[in-house]
């Protein structure tokens, strides 16, 4: 299944049981549009924040007003899946209005915690795989794509005024935010700084690889899809190291050249 959007993320792909792809497509429709919420369009930072407040109130409510609350509160309910890591989401969306810069790995590690690790957790509550050991793993993995996602994006996210590199880390290599300024003029990253985005790629590239360990814990059919998620991952990390981690020059997306490195990374993970 696709979801109409700007985006067309691919959601509960034929990997997943069919019992559970509603229940996925109507988590990703409630992320979306409190993602939305938090981006698009034209309303002004406090406008935003009390739509996501008002959307938090809604998760509360035995019969939520709000249509796209309504169409996740029977799976929700069904599968008995908590609220709070509805609220973890809005949380970090909140964020997103109110935050544009991060001191240090820890305040960005905080808001991945947020705006990533829950997906990870619902997912496996569905499965019926969630327990104290597959949350650090599972963690693990959500983390990173996000990472992998901030190091694609830098381009964009700064031409939108975010910048999801520690600032610390960028200071102690000597680069202060003009360096992302000229970046863009140029087309391409100097090599101090593609040296900086090589080192969140590999920090990335840690946390991906550690998440391995989750697959052997959780249903053969979501081990699949764990393989096949970590491989795009590992992939598109491949991708950029083979561009000098350079997103300004260009943005590595994956296309059917891939599939060869995706099939040896797939077995890789099986070891």
């Amino acid at each position: 299944m696709s979801v109409t959007h700007y985006e067309n993320f691919p959601v509960a792909s034929v990997l997943v049981p069919t019992r559970l792809r509603p229940a996925i497509v109507a988590i990703y429709h409630f992320a979306r549009h409190a993602d939305d919420i938090a981006d698009e369009g034209e309303a002004r930072p406090a406008e935003r924040l009390a739509a996501l407040d008002a959307l938090a109130a809604e998760l509360r409510k035995p019969r939520p007003g709000d249509p796209v609350v309504a169409s996740l509160q029977p799976h929700r309910l069904a599968h008995e899946l908590p609220v709070e890591p509805f609220e973890a989401l809005l949380s970090a969306f909140r964020q997103d209005v109110t935050t544009t810069r991060y001191a240090d790995f820890t305040a960005l590690a905080d808001y991945c915690r947020r705006s990533a690790d829950p997906v990870g957790e619902l997912v496996l509550r569905l499965f019926g795989a969630w327990n104290e050991g597959s949350a650090v793993h599972s963690s693990a993995i959500c983390s990173a794509l996000q990472l992998i996602n901030f190091i694609q994006d830098t381009a964009i996210d700064w031409q939108r005024g975010r910048l999801y590199v520690p600032l610390d880390e960028l200071a102690a290599a000597g680069l202060d935010e003009a360096e992302f300024a000229q970046a863009v003029r140029r087309g391409r990253a100097s090599p101090a700084l593609q040296a900086v985005l090589g080192q969140q790629a590999g920090r990335a590239r840690g946390l991906l690889e550690s998440g391995v360990a989750l697959i052997p814990r959780v249903p053969r059919r979501l081990g699949w899809e764990l393989r096949a998620i970590i491989s795009g991952g590992l992939r598109v990390l491949d991708r950029l190291a083979a561009n000098g981690h350079d997103p300004f020059a260009a943005r590595p997306v994956l296309g059917w050249r891939d599939a060869p490195a995706l099939v040896r990374l797939w077995w890789l993970t099986k070891q």
